[in-house]
């Protein structure tokens, strides 16, 4: 298939990767030319200047861009992909993004002949560069099932769960979920130093039972090292909570320990750790930890 990608970041570079491995014909879009000359000299395939340009003829869009206002100017902004979508193409949205949106733009492709589908992202940067990402699906089926053969190449499970929206709603769970483990193995660490154990020795033996988790296996090691400088941003961690908070406000769901978190994530920002990862909690911790003592 002819598949244009729009946006060459952390996620979107490896995901257009995959895609031109596959054997797909792909032109990319990025807003810094100079990475979009880079990902053509790496995978082959060819750049464009404009979305407009990079839709046109493609049988897929796809993009993964940071927020709704970025995501309204590669679609329907000068020169937006919307312009120059042929009827019966598909454009799959990577960007986590507000459910708002998702359903404004499924709407807008209905009314020009294509299908839309807002497929945001779990697994992170890791999980982009091996292709093993969990994409959680919003959009009607007929969209979804042009969409899905495409995004098989970077997935490890990809999932319709409703309409358009549907989605974004998916992943922000995902988030909300994330952020109490996150909070929850910090202050399991913090205290077990503070205890007088070996926090490495404690996970290696909790992690066999029911405290398991993703963050545990994949971050203590470096959580215990001080080291953030890898994973999911705190920066974007507070944009996705922010989502969260205002789907929040519409549907009446209550988020009591998401916010507190989110007041956290506050804190470490002001420690200095606006690009530390997530897990950069910790760091929190061990400084209110090292001021009792």
């Amino acid at each position: 298939m002819r598949v244009a990608f729009l946006g060459l970041g952390v996620m979107g570079y490896p995901m257009a990767g995959h895609l031109s491995r596959a054997g797909h014909d792909v032109v990319v879009f990025n807003r810094s030319a100079e990475k979009a000359r880079s990902w053509v000299g790496e995978y082959g395939g060819t750049s464009a200047v404009t979305p407009a340009q990079a839709a046109r003829d493609s049988d897929a869009v796809m993009a993964c861009v940071g927020r709704d206002d970025d995501l309204r100017a590669v679609t329907l902004g000068e020169n937006g992909a919307f312009s120059a979508m042929k009827k019966g193409a598909v454009f799959v949205d990577h960007t986590t993004a507000s459910a708002t949106i998702a359903r404004e733009l499924a709407a807008l492709a209905a009314q020009a002949g294509f299908g839309f589908v807002d497929a945001p992202v779990s697994g992170g940067e890791q999980g982009a560069k091996n292709g093993q990402l969990t994409i959680m699906c919003g959009g009607d089926e007929a969209a979804y099932a042009k969409a899905e053969p495409v995004m098989a190449a970077y997935a490890r499970q990809c999932r319709r769960l409703g309409r358009a929206g549907s989605g974004q709603l998916a992943k922000m769970v995902n988030q909300i979920c994330i952020a109490g483990v996150v909070q929850g193995l910090s202050e399991g660490l913090s205290f077990a130093r503070a205890a007088g154990l070996d926090p490495a020795a404690v996970v290696e033996v909790i992690s066999k039972g029911a405290a398991q988790s993703w963050q545990m296996e994949n971050r203590y090691k470096t959580m215990l090292a001080g080291h953030f400088e890898h994973g999911f941003a705190v920066e974007w961690m507070r944009k996705d909570l922010g989502i969260c908070f205002d789907e929040a406000e519409h549907n009446g769901a209550q988020l009591p320990v998401a916010r507190l978190v989110d007041e956290y994530y506050a804190e470490v920002e002001a420690m200095g750790g606006r690009r530390w990862d997530t897990s950069s909690l910790f760091a929190r911790m061990e400084k209110l930890r090292r001021a009792k003592t």
